[in-house]
């Protein structure tokens, strides 16, 4: 392949480098130039362009991806189609990925060109959810590289499946208990072996005492048996373990490097694994019991060495980034995607005014921009107000959002995001955050981004763009980067988190000049509004 300058005229067939704005449009990077394009550009006064030209044995960026991806096990995983060079790669069922580092790093030595990355091994995934990606860096290689790193490729990922069905839970109750941690319990336990497919099948309480407790365990007619107890373990003779051997089974391990999650043991009895949980296992948030349960379902062994090797990257409580059973769901085909807009800004440059009382179409411009959210095919539409603005909730009454109150109004955008973000994460696959203060937004814009959102070809950050090209608002997120919103600070917004995940983002054209619009000055407003009649 070269890559260089060619003059405009003889680069029909090669291969564009940079976006170029012509009349009407757009030739945008990656497009295979074809007559219509040279004489656009020509049309536009360019003399030369940027392109690469693949030679008689290169193959091109989409080819390469797509053969490369083809020796991954079709039993295990699902393949995306080639799209700029990227192929993504998904489970077909639950289970705990198998990932061969020495295999990944050959194959990643073949050329610098050819780049495959996964998720850590031993990650607990579901159907559908991306696990790893082929991704061709250039607009094509050769392909006796391609052939060279595919050969390396055998061995690099697997799944192991889940193979037991059914669980047991043994609950003991302390003097004083509450019911409700009780049952705190039982619905963390059960939540967790959904995510592995499994059932919940015998639940029993008892007293948090030896002799009741390996009873309990006795009559436990699950593949899987669990322990959880209400006061935690703290010593290999503790209550829990000291009634497993008395019921005739074995205690393996007690303790584990992993934090939250330490005070875990694992035993066996009758054949059947048991784990006695730790009481942190009533949380949803991910600790050491979900690896260990995980690895157990899926029939792979843990002796002393692999409890050992749990400690690298077992540091797990001050981790934002660290996944919880909630976040890991595969996108359906038809996501639920929730409006979040942004309506607790301080009018500071309106001179006393509110933008977003001002009028817009005979109707308060907040009011305008809800009524708008909820015309479109989003599943639900939230508002972030500020405390003590009777007149911004009294412009939205009668409608059908969910206001919330930004308590962290006066630190900026950031403070906002976090309040609505609470709000949002357990229940939605993705989130459009808008402003409050675009008059020219229209349902269609929010429509475009939900239309775009595609997590399988990496477009989990879609940006509205105007006629124009400039990027503007509102943007869409997926659930991959609602973590990081909730966690925003200061008053950019979620500028840097869109710089920095540039892989993830797609640009959505708009028409008109809406997604860029905003209004924050009286003159500007006033400017506007008189357009606005004139129109009419």
């Amino acid at each position: 392949m070269t890559f260089g300058e060619e003059p405009v005229a003889k680069a029909q067939g090669a291969i564009l480098a940079h976006s170029i704005r012509v009349k009407g449009g757009r030739i945008a990077k990656g497009q295979v130039l074809g007559a219509a394009d040279i004489e656009a550009l020509e049309s536009a006064g360019v003399d030369t362009v940027t392109v690469a030209q693949l030679g008689p044995d290169d193959l091109d960026e989409n080819a390469a991806a797509a053969e490369l991806a083809s020796g991954v096990p079709a039993s295990a995983f699902d393949v995306s189609k080639a799209f700029t060079g990227r192929v993504n790669i998904m489970a077909r069922n639950t289970g705990v990925l198998r990932v061969n580092a020495g295999v990944v790093t050959a194959f990643n030595g073949v050329d610098p060109m050819i780049t495959l990355a996964t998720l850590p091994d031993l990650r607990l995934v579901q159907a559908g959810d991306m696990v790893a990606t082929v991704k061709i860096i250039a607009y094509g290689v050769p392909h006796r590289q391609v052939r060279a790193a595919k050969a390396r490729l055998h061995g690099a990922l697997g799944l192991a499946q889940v193979k037991m069905a059914r669980a047991s839970l043994v609950l003991t109750r302390t003097a004083g208990m509450k019911e409700a941690l009780l049952q705190k319990g039982e619905s963390a336990v059960r939540t967790r072996l959904a995510r592995l497919g499994m059932a919940l099948d015998g639940v029993e309480v008892v007293p948090h005492e030896a002799s009741a407790i390996a009873d309990a365990l006795l009559r436990a007619r699950g593949d899987l048996v669990l322990y959880l107890g209400g006061s935690a373990t703290s010593d290999a003779r503790d209550v829990g373990p000291a009634a497993l051997r008395m019921a005739g089974g074995d205690v393996q391990r007690f303790g584990i490097p992993v934090d939250p999650g330490n005070l875990l043991f694992t035993g066996a009895l009758d054949g059947r694994p048991v784990v006695g949980l730790p009481g942190c296992a009533r949380s949803p948030a991910l600790n050491g019991a979900d690896w260990v349960l995980a690895r157990l379902a899926c029939g792979i062994g843990l002796d002393p060495r692999d409890f050992a090797a749990m400690g690298v990257g077992g540091l797990l409580k001050e981790i934002a980034t660290r996944p919880q059973p909630r976040l890991s769901k595969p996108v359906p085909k038809a996501p639920r995607v929730a409006v979040l807009l942004l309506a607790a800004g301080a009018s500071r440059r309106m001179q006393g005014r509110d933008k977003l009382l001002e009028d817009v179409n005979g109707i308060p411009m907040l009011r305008h921009a809800a009524q708008t959210a909820l015309n479109s095919r989003a599943d639900q539409v939230f508002v972030v107000v500020p405390p003590k603005q009777p007149a911004r909730v009294a412009a939205l009454e009668g409608l059908a959002v969910t206001q919330i109150e930004a308590t962290d109004h006066a630190e900026g955008m950031g403070g906002s995001l976090r309040n609505g973000m609470a709000r949002v994460m357990d229940d939605f696959d993705a989130v459009i955050i808008g402003l409050a203060d675009m008059p020219d937004l229209q349902s269609a814009h929010y429509n475009a981004l939900i239309d775009a959102f595609d997590p399988t070809r990496s477009r989990e950050i879609c940006r509205a763009v105007d006629a124009n090209g400039t990027p503007g608002q509102p943007v869409l997120f997926g659930r991959r980067f609602f973590e990081g919103l909730s966690r925003l600070t200061g008053d950019k917004g979620a500028r840097d988190l869109i710089r920095d995940m540039g892989e993830y983002v797609k640009r959505v054209p708009t028409a008109g000049l809406g997604a860029s619009l905003d209004l924050d000055t009286p003159a500007e407003w006033q400017e506007w509004q008189d357009s606005a009649k004139l129109h009419r």
